[in-house]
């Protein structure tokens, strides 16, 4: 396993923008997968964006495309979320988290590292 930690949660106004980071550390990770979850109050955990450490692939949620952006910085063992033109309904917890091996999931049970998520708040 990996050891994930988030930052960059907060408020911010609808429209605006916030920068999610993913630190992991404890594992090499040339062969994981690293994912953004989000979870809203009484909803279930869904997909965001993910990105293999290896290569530049990303793949996003169709409600994300073109407002958010996932990278990485291998030096610095980071991953990062843009997330532009925020809406109200983004209100959630999110969560980032890791997978081993070369298959791509984008289900939650398929990850077995989980950061401790970090909130971000809309507000319309």
């Amino acid at each position: 396993q990996v050891q994930l930690v988030e930052s960059g949660g907060g408020l911010v106004q609808a429209g605006g923008s916030l920068r999610l980071s993913c630190a992991a550390s404890g594992r090499t990770f040339s062969t994981y997968t690293i994912v953004w979850f989000r979870q809203a109050p009484g909803e279930d955990r869904e997909f965001v964006a993910g990105i293999r450490w290896s290569w530049s692939t990303a793949a996003y949620a169709d409600s994300v495309k073109g407002r958010f952006t996932i990278s990485r910085d291998n030096f610095k063992s980071t991953v990062y979320l843009q997330m532009d033109s925020l809406k109200p309904e983004e209100t959630a917890v999110y969560y980032c988290a890791a997978r081993g091996g070369f298959g791509w999931s984008e289900a939650p049970a398929d990850f077995d590292s989980w950061g401790q998520g970090t909130q971000v708040t809309v507000s319309s």
